[in-house]
């Protein structure tokens, strides 16, 4: 039998990958490449959108190389992307104008506030199951359109693009230049109707933004274009932003079933069904993934800063070396923690939303050290979640039962089993975490023919399960803690 593969290529806030996934839905190999993280102001994050594509062509190139993959072999390409992030570009030249705008920007907190002053908060919630935020994509696009020289008139005459990271890449890997995104980046825009599919006429009058620089809203799994590879012609089929990858990687295909990634943020998802759930405690409404003609949908919490705040201790404050230090220095402080850390760098997520919130350090004492704050930052990523879930219980009425889990800082044990007690409920760590890449692989192969949507559920082995051991009463006090040092962070930059 020939060899048959899927490439996932998994473009995220840090690093550009690329992944050889077998018909077994195994991976036979991965190549990764970080590329640079530009801060020209306090709050602002960019990237160089060539230097994105120049990265994750360059791990595609070398996975290809060094598995001897030939182009035969090769059924489909999917793609996950770092969501909300935004590029404009010229449809002529190729050229972006300006840098990437990252998730984690916060330059357009004042769009974010006018808009609010504008009335349209309701109408943000109801149309496009999103708060008002500077976050999401459409107040990037507005401010590009504001303030780079000449863009506004050439916006006005046709002649820019914008998209997502999915977009850009697409643009640039199909030989005809199509300028399609997928229905689970598209929800990430804040100008994107999710329960009638399509663009948001309101909200483009709102952010200035003209039509004809959109992309085309296609299916999670479905034709985006083909890209050529040694004069052959490979599908790009599955497209999904990377935390409904994550989810579809996870299976979490039945109404309540939930994940939670931590990466760069941790972000904890959960299938709502075919009818999209508004929420009532500052929780996002998103689209799942469309498939098969039907489209799912989820509640979503965010949280800015996990793996961050990790890279913070490592870079930032170099208490530590290497990421994988942490489990052994918060295993060496025996009993309860007395300092908490909360990493509010880039303001708070949900359920708060508190643009203006700042990082601290609580607790401290005299004996104060390193594997007491590093103890700390774990288990604030455990709190963070745990202020998602009791949100989406509320939200939804459904009781986790557990919660699937992926991303790097899942492999940290002492970060789990603190998990596992602070929510009261089992959390479940498969062998593959990979989800978010497995996830845009399955789309691909599923649009291509080589899975059925079952299979995905049937080949997830579990690596470890990890149960709660926490008493009611100390689960309470800890959890009060932390919400008391949440509450302290609260509107540290706001103008009085």
């Amino acid at each position: 039998m020939s060899r048959q593969f899927i490439i996932s290529l998994d473009q995220g806030t840090t690093s550009s990958r690329a992944l050889l996934v077998d018909h077994e839905g195994k991976i036979q190999g991965m190549v990764q490449r970080e590329f640079k993280q530009i801060f020209p102001k306090s709050g602002w994050v960019e990237h160089d959108p060539m230097e994105i594509l120049s990265s994750q062509m360059q791990v595609l190139q070398e996975l290809l190389d060094k598995e001897k993959v030939r182009p035969s072999e090769i059924l489909a390409i999917g793609i996950t992307n770092q969501r909300e992030t935004t590029v404009v570009w010229d449809k002529n030249s190729g050229e972006p104008v300006y840098n990437a705008i990252v998730w984690q920007d916060k330059r357009t907190a004042n769009i974010c506030e006018h808009l609010k002053k504008s009335g349209l908060k309701e109408h943000v919630q109801k149309t496009t199951g999103l708060v008002i935020d500077s976050y999401f994509s459409g107040t990037k696009v507005k401010w590009i359109l504001d303030n780079v020289e000449g863009v506004k008139k050439k916006a006005a005459d046709g002649d820019l693009l914008m998209g997502t990271i999915d977009s850009w890449l697409v643009w640039n890997m199909t030989k005809e230049h199509n300028h399609y995104t997928d229905y689970t980046n598209a929800s990430r825009t804040m100008i994107y109707d999710i329960v009638n599919l399509k663009w948001d006429d309101k909200m483009l009058k709102a952010l200035g933004i003209p039509k004809s620089m959109l992309p085309e809203v296609k299916p999670s799994a479905a034709h985006f274009g083909d890209y050529e590879y040694k004069n052959v012609k490979i599908p790009i089929s599955g497209i999904a932003g990377d935390q409904q990858a994550a989810l579809f990687g996870q299976a979490c295909f039945k109404k309540g079933t939930a994940k939670n990634t931590y990466g760069t943020g941790c972000f904890m998802l959960m299938n709502t069904g075919e009818e999209p759930q508004f929420s009532k405690n500052g929780l996002l409404t998103t689209i799942a993934y469309g498939l098969n003609g039907k489209v799912n949908y989820a509640l979503e919490g965010s949280i800015f800063i996990a793996g961050a705040a990790i890279q913070w201790l490592r870079d930032g404050m170099e208490l530590i070396t290497h990421a994988e230090e942490t489990e052994k220095l918060a295993n060496s402080i025996e009993g309860e923690n007395s300092v908490y850390v909360v990493p509010a760098f880039a303001g708070l997520g949900a359920p708060y939303w508190d643009m203006y919130a700042r990082g601290a350090i609580f607790g401290l004492t005299r004996d104060t050290g390193k594997a007491h704050i590093a103890k700390a930052t774990l288990e604030a990523l455990a709190y963070q979640t745990k202020d998602i879930l009791k949100a989406m219980e509320d939200d939804s009425r459904i009781q986790l039962k557990n919660l699937r889990v992926d991303g790097g800082a899942c492999a940290n044990d002492y970060l789990m089993q603190f998990q596992a007690d602070i929510l009261d409920s089992e959390v479940h760590r498969p062998e593959v975490i990979e989800s978010t890449a497995m996830g845009a692989a399955f789309l691909a192969g599923i649009q291509v023919g080589l899975w059925e949507q079952s299979d995905i559920d049937q080949n997830r082995p579990m690596n470890h399960i990890f149960k709660p051991t926490f008493d009611r009463v100390k689960r309470k006090r800890l959890y009060k803690k932390w919400q008391k040092a949440v509450e302290r962070c609260k509107g540290w930059e706001e103008e009085e």
